[in-house]
């Protein structure tokens, strides 16, 4: 059972689904959530306050507009494109993440934002 949410960065909302994984469930539970951001290179990553383990599908390398969350940083993160970990155009997380979600709307609109961005997560 996917759960809708909303990421708010100002006046932007960036509508997202949440899979049906326990890390997901574990972040649902959590919300509303307040928290910054910060990019490296076409990713934004910030400690949202809850800790999860690895989970079994953890993996690094990622597709654009896809949501996971980092155990190594307590944190949410939003993959648009290649990061400097990336080998080719994939984007590609630092180490393992637990996969959660993907955004809805696309990530266009990430690309224009600055290097620290302040967010909030609510149910959509």
């Amino acid at each position: 059972m996917a759960e809708r949410i909303l990421i708010r960065i100002g006046p932007l909302e960036l509508a997202a689904e949440l899979n049906d994984s326990p890390t997901a469930r574990g972040l649902l539970a959590e919300l509303p959530l307040e928290f910054r951001m910060f990019r490296w290179g076409d990713e934004y990553y910030g400690d949202c306050g809850i800790s999860v383990p690895l989970a079994d599908d953890a993996r690094d390398e990622m597709e654009v507009g896809e949501l996971a969350y980092w155990p190594t940083g307590h944190a949410l993160c939003v993959f648009f494109g290649p990061t400097p970990a990336s080998v080719g155009g994939e984007p590609r997380a630092a180490s393992a993440v637990n996969p959660v979600g993907r955004l809805l709307d696309g990530p266009a609109p990430l690309f224009d934002l600055g290097p620290v961005i302040d967010v909030e997560v609510v149910r959509g």
